[in-house]
């Protein structure tokens, strides 16, 4: 078998397999309501895998500069956020995710100028969620009405995502860490959430959804800051693991204390 068709298979491979897990946390999410649907949405359900693969072809160092620039992509996502959700309340669902798209593309191209440190991009989530989580408090609490779906939601978020990976597979190799870094924190599943939810249920129920998965998100830049440190000292393989875990356990932390506010209420 030739390499390049030996490279496409496994990059068709590395596509569908990501795809799928990004379908199937989507369709938990819809069905689950805005509080449980954003957890899953904030797991690494699509910079996870795009991660992983560059794990299989590069090493440790180059895991962790990725991680140090995509730790400040995580602030621009929470903006990203903040606009669909201030929009989507009177806005068409092109009109609100193209908006909140310009900003993270905007902020996405500012933060690619600086060279961060761990420290700095702590500091810029810190800030960012003292600023976004207070504005989209209002916004969580939105009963999410039942969801009929049509025959182009899966092709839809299954070509979204697949590209994303296809992307950041074979460009990283020329474009270095710190632009795989941050096209592999690109929103994908917060986009596909917006497409697809937004037409159908309205732009409150889905803002819900968005405003819900700001506090998952913090969790996610811990976890990103925990991939850089743990990269450098025990390599990409218990990085990744850690990483991970500090998603789940981040999450279901939350989906705890949300549990035990409703039972004292």
């Amino acid at each position: 078998m030739s390499p390049d068709l030996t490279f496409i298979l496994i990059l068709g491979l590395r596509m569908a397999i990501t795809a799928a897990f990004v379908v199937t946390a989507s369709v938990i999410t819809e069905r689950s309501g805005p509080v449980i649907g954003a957890l899953v949405a904030t797991l690494p359900i699509s910079a996870g895998p795009s991660y992983v693969f560059l794990a299989l072809d590069h090493d440790a160092d180059f895991i962790a500069e990725g991680a140090l620039a995509s730790l400040p992509i995580n602030a621009a996502t929470i903006f990203l956020g903040l606009t669909y959700v201030v929009l989507a309340q009177r806005r068409s669902a092109l009109v609100s995710c193209a908006v909140a798209l310009a900003v993270w593309i905007a902020l996405a191209s500012v933060i690619r100028m600086f060279q961060w440190t761990l420290l700095a991009g702590l500091i810029a989530n810190a800030v960012t969620f003292a600023i976004c989580v207070p504005l989209l408090q209002g916004y969580r609490h939105v009963k999410m009405p039942l969801i009929t779906r049509r025959w182009y939601d899966v092709p839809l978020r299954a070509g979204l995502v697949a590209t994303l990976v296809a992307t950041v597979v074979t460009t990283s190799g020329w474009v270095g860490p710190r632009i795989s870094g941050i096209i592999a924190l690109f929103p994908i599943v917060f986009t596909s959430l917006m497409l697809i939810l937004h037409p159908r249920i309205g732009g409150p129920a889905t803002a819900a959804v968005i405003a819900n998965g700001a506090w998952g998100l913090m969790g996610f830049g811990i976890a990103v800051a925990v991939l850089h440190l743990a990269a450098l000292r025990f390599g990409s393989t218990v990085a990744l693991s850690l990483a991970l875990m500090t998603c789940i356990g981040w999450n279901l932390g939350l989906w705890w204390w949300g549990r035990r506010k409703l039972v004292r209420q």
